[in-house]
């Protein structure tokens, strides 16, 4: 009886060891270890997020600020289909990006041209530049801008509306053709307000405080700080072009850098940066990431994180305007995830 009361105990003790073992043991991940450690580390989601990504739900959240005018968020969905459908999408930026907002799109060639911007139209919705001086103007300039339009526009002749859009072009264009090439001429200062506004320093410091993206591919950031000096192995970059009108805010115009690349075997990523906004917006910094599901190659995880700058978020009530900016880009975010998640489904 005592050899039979040890054996057992001992066969006892054996299967807790194992138990201990095997709980002490993680499951697999369903997701590259890449974008799981910029998922922990860098947008916060908790081990609850995983479960519901990995159930198909949609993960959203706001972001910290580095500064005051600072909003961000973050979402993410399980995708059923082919990261590589998703990419060739949206490297047809204009079809990809059609919807009720957008008013109207284009890409801007290599070299940029004159020819590119055509499609654009302006009218008094957009913007109405009677009157522009620094400190006072309806969209956003610099001052050599402000004076050029000024000098070059007879507000008294039938055609002034017209000879002013031609010059916002002729700047907008100057300004697109010197941030692809490094070359003098960008705008680094907008001077349509009492408060200067520095749209370059903004969106350098987004790209410096993200360190996720030289996580994800080391070069990153210095690419995206100076791209015509800063080349990266496999990166395709264009920019394009658009005027947009949310709620009932007034249209804006803006232009924006694209970076696509590979981030490994089994991811890609694509980055967007603000490079002109004539309304609203400081700087933005945006990323995409397309993950293949470690258990699933037929699936992937498609991430979005985006971080923008606004002086609408200074003075008094900042922030209940924050709240309702948040409240907004959350909706939107829900939405667009939705919308990519069903038309790459759906292509299958």
């Amino acid at each position: 009886m005592r050899f039979d009361a040890l054996a057992f105990g001992a066969a006892i003790l054996a299967a807790a060891a194992v138990a201990s073992l095997t709980a002490s043991v993680p499951s697999a991940s369903d997701f590259q270890p890449d974008l799981e450690a910029v998922l922990r580390r860098d947008l916060h989601f908790s081990s609850a997020d995983f479960g519901d990504l990995e159930h198909g739900k949609i993960v959203k959240r706001t972001m910290p600020a580095t500064v005051p005018e600072e909003v961000g968020v973050a979402g993410a969905v399980r995708v059923h289909g082919s990261r590589e459908r998703l990419i060739a999408a949206y490297r047809d930026i204009v079809t990809f990006k059609k919807n009720p907002a957008v008013l109207e799109i284009g890409r801007f060639s290599d070299p940029p041209s004159s020819s590119d911007l055509d499609a654009l139209t302006t009218g008094h919705d957009d913007f109405d530049l009677r009157g522009c001086k620094v400190a006072d103007c309806d969209i956003r300039l610099p001052a050599s801008g402000i004076h050029r339009i000024a000098a070059g526009v007879d507000w008294q002749r039938p055609d002034a509306d017209g000879r002013a859009s031609t010059l916002f072009k002729e700047l907008l264009l100057s300004h697109v053709k010197s941030y692809a090439t490094g070359a003098p001429g960008r705008i680094t200062q907008y001077d349509d307000g009492r408060t200067p506004v520095r749209p370059q320093i903004a969106g350098d410091e987004l790209i410096q405080t993200s360190p996720y993206l030289d996580a994800l591919k080391p070069g990153l950031a210095a690419h995206l700080t100076c791209f015509w000096s800063s080349p990266l192995d496999g990166a395709e970059d264009f920019l394009y072009w658009t005027k947009e009108k949310l709620s009932i805010v007034a249209p804006f115009i803006s232009v924006t850098h694209v970076t696509i690349v590979p981030a490994g075997p089994y991811q890609s990523i694509a980055t967007s940066r603000d490079v002109y906004s004539s309304r609203y917006i400081d700087g933005s910094l945006s990323l995409m990431i397309a993950s293949d599901a470690v258990g699933d190659p037929s699936s992937f995880y498609l991430v979005y994180l985006n971080r923008s700058r606004t002086s609408a978020l200074h003075g008094p009530m900042a922030g209940l305007r924050r709240s309702i900016i948040e409240h907004k880009a959350k909706g939107g975010l829900d939405s667009n995830l939705r919308d990519v998640k069903a038309r790459i489904t759906s292509e299958q």
